[in-house]
């Protein structure tokens, strides 16, 4: 890592962008800059972080004002949008992208809007002729669920369904943007594949249930997961576009909040409201204010298809502990999974460890 090296993270004093911060801190030689529309917040923050070895500076970043001259203000070698929600960022989304691009900045953000992510394709051209890196999504959905997919289907010959949930612990703490991105488009309709046909599905109006238990830890209680709009939806499928059947879900909780969800969803759905979005700020409140059940969250990875040996497989891996095989010889179908607990409400770690993995190799 170079002396001095100065990065910009966007929405840093949010809930995840913070949580970048207070990973890289501790790197002297790094220039962390808080950016965000909110001075005032930018500043606070920088003052409550009296053990960080960096140099933090608050810096104003709002993506609807004159992003070319703020970016020149700060002076990046690197940009990571931790904001959002970037389902709703409108006609101009990639303001920011295109910025870096200009001043050849590195980019990359935890954007979880699946028309967001597939559109940052168009840039790769332009971001490979000027040296820079370009990267979306890199975050839990799609990176870390499209990873262990590849892992787990090295095994099989042909993948015909991807299943993946990740339950957050109710006391992780989820942040404004989130949740104006989950009111943005619940209950609206998001390309799906579903038997060998590319049609739609509704967020949040189409559940299951599923036990997260990975061997050497107590299973969560059984979840309610629903369909949730994430690049995985259309990353996966196109690579493993043999896959007949690709669904991704949230298990939220404590489920009786889930399940009203779901029933403001089908609202939507059934066209009764235009979109939940006037009640982000309501479910924001009640989502941090009314929380209780577990401390832990987790995620499985369940990927279907046709076993190597022609015979059927049930592969199983877990995270830390290995593999397990299985085999059953019935018309050569077989199933992996992976399963993922975490502890104390600390679901947020996986996309923070991602952008700064990610950040460090930059």
């Amino acid at each position: 890592m170079t002396d001095d090296l100065r990065i910009l993270i966007v929405g840093g004093y949010g809930v995840f962008g913070g949580r970048i911060v207070e990973l890289l801190e501790n790197e002297p030689r790094l220039t962390l800059i808080v950016g965000g529309r909110s001075l005032s917040k930018a500043e606070a923050f920088v003052r409550s972080r009296t053990s960080a070895k960096a140099r933090l500076v608050p810096a104003v970043l709002d993506r609807d004002g004159d992003v070319d001259a703020q970016l020149k203000a700060a002076r990046p070698h690197i940009v990571v949008d931790a904001s959002g929600p970037f389902q709703s960022y409108g006609d101009s989304r990639y303001r920011v992208v295109e910025a870096c691009l200009a001043q050849r900045v590195h980019y990359l953000d935890l954007a979880d809007g699946s028309e967001f992510v597939a559109g940052i394709r168009a840039f790769d051209a332009r971001a490979r002729a000027v040296g820079i890196y370009v990267l979306s999504g890199a975050s839990s959905f799609p990176v870390l669920n499209a990873a262990v997919v590849g892992s787990l289907s090295s095994d099989i010959s042909r993948v015909d369904r991807i299943f993946s949930g990740i339950a957050p612990s109710p006391f992780a703490g989820v942040g404004t943007n989130v949740i104006r991105a989950i009111a943005g488009y619940s209950g609206k309709r998001v390309s799906v594949r579903r038997d060998g046909i590319d049609g739609f599905g509704y967020p949040f109006t189409e559940s299951m249930r599923y036990t997260v238990a990975p061997p050497g830890s107590n299973p969560l209680k059984s979840t309610l997961f629903s369909l949730v709009d994430v690049p995985d939806l259309r990353a996966l499928a196109e690579l493993w576009p043999d896959a007949k059947t690709i669904w991704v879900g949230a298990g939220p909780s404590p489920e009786i909040l889930h399940r009203a969800l779901i029933a403001c969803a089908w609202l939507v759905r059934l066209k009764c409201v235009p979109s939940l979005s006037p009640l982000a700020p309501l479910m924001h409140f009640v989502t941090n204010h009314f929380v209780w059940g577990e401390r832990r969250g987790g995620m499985f990875v369940e990927v279907e298809g046709v076993g190597n040996s022609g015979t059927a497989q049930a592969l199983m891996a877990y995270a830390g502990r290995g593999r397990r095989w299985t085999t059953d010889p019935i018309d050569g179908r077989g199933v992996d999974h992976t399963e993922i607990v975490a502890r104390r409400g600390s679901a947020p770690g996986c996309p923070r460890r991602h952008a700064r993995t990610r950040t460090e190799r930059l």
